[in-house]
């Protein structure tokens, strides 16, 4: 189950919107969709996956998006989390998800070398794609930090109530749970 929503700060204070991600296929779209709501001032998505991952994007203005997503792996299986995990989040180059694999020396011996290690063992080296992304936090760690929820904070929330917490952090508890 997924939950998104749009919290926009206005001179009145935050606003917030159910925001339907259907019809958003890239990280693109989705700024796209957020600058709706604010071209000029703070503009949050926030992103959950129900006890897997959260995400946050971050825009202010027209300065590019900044990411936090929560678990990069738990993220990466899911068609909204695969939005938010550019390949600059992921610290690889573009196109490395396509990687050809023949090319990459997984074995740890150097080229020429002879390998003598069974194909038993061979299989236990090898990662699988999916499995390339870690467990870990991604993004920018104190993308909340001016607006009161400093990176320790954001690196200790729990993934069943992450957003609530954040929304009770800015003071947007409540705007946060009439779109929830």
């Amino acid at each position: 189950m997924y939950f998104a929503a749009l919290l926009a700060r206005t001179e009145d204070g935050w606003e917030a919107s159910d925001t339907e991600l259907d019809d958003v296929e890239t990280l693109s779209d989705l700024t796209d969709l957020a600058r709706e709501a604010s071209e000029e001032d703070t503009v949050l998505v926030l992103i959950e996956q129900e006890d897997a991952w959260f995400g946050v994007v971050r825009l202010d203005g027209e300065e590019d998006p900044r990411i936090y997503v929560s678990d990069a792996a738990a993220a990466a299986r899911s068609s909204y989390g695969e939005i938010l995990l550019t390949d600059e989040l992921l610290g690889r180059e573009p196109g490395d998800d396509d990687a050809d694999l023949d090319s990459l020396d997984l074995d740890g011996t150097e080229d020429g070398e002879p390998d003598n290690a069974t194909d038993a063992d061979d299989d236990e080296d090898e990662e699988a794609p999916g499995e390339a992304v870690s467990h870990s936090p991604v993004g920018d760690r104190e993308i909340l930090a001016d607006l009161g929820v400093s990176e320790k904070e954001l690196l200790a929330l729990d993934e069943g109530d992450a957003l609530s917490t954040i929304a009770d952090a800015l003071g947007a508890a409540e705007v946060l749970e009439t779109v929830r």
